[in-house]
């Protein structure tokens, strides 16, 4: 290889200011930073605690090296779980802002290498609406990172709409992550099946919500990414496609049939298996599909562009087009 090439459009980042501010004024809402872990802090809410966090997340100087190690040249930064949607409005708003100005200053520090998924404080639409504003005119911002739910809230809620309203306007893509997953704690609390299983499950609902509850519609211009290389909603496609042209449930909203949609979503790479990929890319198109890693968990790839130049089984220019290509234009490099 000579040289990184692929552009990683699922990559966390969790800023050292947003650590100090959750362990500054957390309490209230029961969010604190353990530290007590060798291997990194630990951001506690409630009862659930995220793994360790390696100063790879912040520190942009390791983040370089890993992502040369491994062929990557740009990684959009996105926070994940738990995100800001547990905290009380000022304290989320605030959250958001200091995720986004690192993001911004990563971008600055290193404009070839990072740009930023903005977070929103989506528990209170209005504050995410000033937020949006406020985030997309910094430099480096070219997306907006949600939950596939806002505290239990599906992303068809009419609140949201402005939202979308205003990302498609700005013309920055919505990438979701699972959040809060269904059935967490209840027959998924075993196994880490709420990761395995419900997160899958998480991302198809939440897509099913933006098709069913007419999002995609009023918003034709708005561009969507599926993590985990669309969950479970591309294998349920046949399901719910049929399931709309029986069941009364559906009727009203969308205006096309399902699998219509297919092509309005992108998905990222992240299947674990090249058959998985193969049947995505043949679903879909290699222009909607881009190179995702989970960084730096371990439930993501270790070498993200290894499923497609080595493993599924695709054409050179499909290739090029998974590997850089499709995020260039979708993230506007």
């Amino acid at each position: 290889m000579a040289g990184p090439d692929a552009i990683d459009v699922h990559a966390h980042f969790f800023p050292e200011r947003y650590l100090d501010l959750i362990a500054r004024e957390g309490a209230p809402s029961q969010a604190r930073i353990d530290r007590s872990d060798p291997k990194g802090p630990t951001i506690v809410l409630k009862e659930t605690r995220t793994a360790p966090l390696d100063a790879t997340y912040w520190d942009l100087d390791r983040r370089r090296k890993a992502m040369d190690r491994v062929g990557v040249a740009v990684h959009a930064l996105s926070l994940t779980s738990p995100m800001v949607y547990w905290a009380d409005g000022d304290l989320g708003q605030r959250l958001a802002a200091a995720v986004n100005d690192a993001m911004s200053e990563a971008h600055r520090a290193y404009p070839d290498r990072f740009v930023g998924c903005a977070t929103l404080p989506m528990q209170d639409p209005k504050r995410a609406l000033a937020e949006l504003e406020r985030a997309a005119a910094l430099p480096g911002i070219r997306g907006v990172y949600l939950g596939t739910n806002i505290n239990g809230r599906d992303l068809s809620d009419p609140a949201f709409a402005p939202i979308f309203a205003g990302c498609e306007a700005r013309r920055l893509p919505v990438l979701l992550h699972p959040l809060t997953v269904i059935g967490a704690g209840n027959r998924l609390g075993r196994y880490y099946l709420n990761n395995f299983l419900g997160n899958p499950f998480d991302t198809a609902i939440a897509a099913a919500h933006l098709v069913f509850g007419g999002v995609l519609d009023r918003f034709p211009r708005l561009e969507v990414c599926l993590p985990h290389a669309g969950g479970a909603m591309p294998y349920l496609v046949g399901r719910l496609t049929h399931g709309q042209k029986v069941r009364p449930e559906t009727k009203g909203v969308a205006k096309r049939p399902f699998d219509a949609y297919l092509r309005r979503f992108t998905y990222d790479t992240i299947s674990h298996a090249p058959a998985a990929l193969q049947y995505l890319v043949g679903l879909v198109g290699a222009d909607r599909v881009m190179i995702g890693s989970d960084f730096c968990f371990d439930m993501g790839p270790a070498r993200p562009r290894e499923i497609v130049v080595r493993g599924a089984k695709l054409s050179a220019r499909d290739r090029a087009r998974i590997l850089s290509e499709n995020a260039r234009r979708f993230l506007r490099l």
